[in-house]
């Protein structure tokens, strides 16, 4: 299976609102109906438009997930669901390593398939956060990288 890198585009923005939304959809249960709403409008509106915005795209060129990066962490990680477990993931994660070897990153505490895909990738706990960073009742597990691809 080819799956290519690239930073994404203004034309990428609807395909990746709708990668989060899936994988929100199948991962984030936890969330409340009112809260899942505010998110979603962050994200569409402020959070996808101004990020550092790279895509794993399949063969065919179609993203099939997305990373978000700043100077030292990674801000979102998000592969649709359809194609968990076929390494786009890996690939983004590799890529931002590549980039910041010892970067960063948080996962929510309440979605253990996040926490144990970065711990699988050689993340180590930092800290835990009671709750999200606006004081949503979410905790999330801070990770740092080891430094070199597990």
């Amino acid at each position: 299976m080819t799956i290519t890198i690239r930073h994404g585009t203004a034309a990428d923005l609807p395909r990746a609102l709708e990668i989060w939304r899936a994988a929100v959809d199948a991962t984030h249960g936890f969330l409340s109906r009112e809260h899942h709403a505010e998110i979603d409008a962050m994200v569409e509106h402020e959070h996808l438009p101004n990020v550092d915005l790279w895509v794993a795209t399949d063969a065919a060129g179609r993203v099939q997930g997305f990373m978000g990066l700043s100077v030292d962490e990674i801000d979102s990680l998000f592969v649709d669901p359809a194609t968990h477990g076929r390494g786009y993931g890996s690939a983004l994660v590799a890529h931002a390593l590549a980039r910041v070897p010892r970067i960063k990153v948080d996962a929510s505490e309440q979605a253990p398939q996040a926490v144990a895909f970065y711990e699988r990738r050689g993340f180590v706990r930092t800290g835990r956060s009671p709750t999200d960073p606006i004081g949503r009742p979410y905790p999330l597990i801070h990770f740092r990288h080891g430094g070199k691809m597990a």
